[in-house]
């Protein structure tokens, strides 16, 4: 990218673990931000998080702090939280999910910094512990998750809540800040977990479906509403969704089974135009079009497919995405200290043509003397003092 980024000039102070702070705080850093993580001496409980690399170092660490600087001190201590305080007053913004310290909470910084924008991640409304784990289970998805019959909730992968939550957080910060321009206030912002699950769930209808017509059932990898479900081909699985009359026509014409749907259409009394229609016959329409891609490779679906407005996609697993990564604009070549050469993403946003690539995540601890001697003013001397008392790595 070439020119001055967006948020060039914003100094951000992020007192974080876990997902959805470290992504929030990393949007901004790609974005221009000079986002100082601070840690305590050792690290957070996210330091060594799964996935590894071979050498050992947290992979989710690494992927998730990318472009920021790195601060340690000892925040149990006095001293150590005073530290934190001076780099708040410094900056006017922070960013966390910490549990509040004394010396630390927005009341208290905001009596050094009265402009300060300070953004917290909750679990639930009143402060109380939640993770995208607990908070997933308790929005029903897990329950209408799976293959119809099954008894048991079914668990993602994705933990949707804290991606939905960094993203909230970092654009709520951005929004404190744009009112502090205009009106010279600062705010005291609250993000919860629970709470944009909840919102998340409603948003989607799922909630008012449930108090106006019924519980959605299990539908398996079914879409809901339409017609789309995964297809074996002769050498894998591809997923293949229609969400207007235009992919259904193009669908039945790639696929030449226009005459049975036709003939379907007439037994049924049905509409296959119609979304509704679609959906409620489902299992006769994927019975008719399975035989078509059961006899084609998966190559060979997508040939078809691509000449049409039909949506799908054959399913890859990890391994598989990694090995075409060269292909992707998004990734570039990032040399991440203690962890090697890999491909990595940069900021999916794109300011007209071009996006920010991948910098480094920093070590832990890599810039404590840097941020306290050109933020702080902090002397040589003064800092070799702290390091001697162990108020800072």
């Amino acid at each position: 990218m070439t020119g001055t980024p967006p948020l060039d000039g914003m100094r951000v102070v992020e007192l974080s673990s876990f997902v959805a702070t470290p992504l929030g705080g990393m949007t901004l850093a790609q974005l221009g931000a000079d986002v100082i993580r601070v840690d305590q001496i050792g690290g957070g409980p996210d330091i060594d998080r799964w996935p590894l690399a071979p050498s050992g170092r947290s992979l989710y660490w690494a992927g998730l702090n990318k472009g920021k600087r790195s601060v340690t001190a000892d925040l149990r201590s006095r001293e150590g939280r005073e530290l934190v305080a001076g780099l708040v007053a410094e900056s006017g913004v922070v960013l966390t999910n910490a549990p509040p310290r004394q010396g630390l909470t927005c009341e208290e910084l905001k009596a050094v910094r009265p402009d300060l924008v300070h953004v917290r991640l909750q679990g639930t409304r009143d402060g109380g512990n939640a993770v995208d784990y607990t908070v997933n289970a308790a929005m029903g998805f897990p329950l209408v998750t799976g293959p119809p019959g099954q008894e048991t909730p079914v668990n993602h992968a994705l933990p949707a809540w804290d991606v939905a939550c960094g993203l909230y957080m970092a654009v709520g910060l951005l929004a404190a800040e744009r009112h502090r321009l205009r009106t010279g206030e600062g705010q005291c912002l609250r993000v919860a977990l629970y709470d944009v699950a909840l919102a998340t769930a409603g948003n989607l209808g799922h909630l008012a479906e449930a108090q106006l017509t019924r519980a959605r059932p299990r539908l398996g990898n079914h879409l809901f509403g339409d017609f789309g479900r995964d297809f074996a081909t002769a050498d894998g699985r591809v997923m293949v969704a229609v969400l207007t009359a235009r992919h259904w026509r193009d669908l039945v014409e790639a696929t030449g089974v226009g005459e049975v749907a036709a003939a379907l259409e007439r037994a049924f009394g049905a509409d296959f135009r119609e979304a509704g229609d679609r959906y409620a016959y489902r299992d006769a329409l994927g019975g008719v079009l399975g035989p078509w891609f059961s006899s084609r490779t998966c190559d060979q679906v997508g040939e078809t497919l691509a000449k049409t407005s039909v949506l799908w996609s054959r399913y890859r697993d990890f391994a598989e995405v990694a090995a075409a990564l060269h292909d992707e604009p998004l990734m570039g070549r990032l040399d991440q200290p203690g962890i090697g050469v890999h491909l990595a993403p940069g900021s999916p946003l794109r300011l007209g043509d071009a996006s920010m690539p991948p910098v480094p995540a920093p070590t832990l601890g890599e810039h404590t003397d840097e941020v306290l001697r050109d933020v702080l003013s902090l002397s040589a001397d003064r800092i070799a003092a702290l390091r001697d008392a162990g108020t800072i790595r």
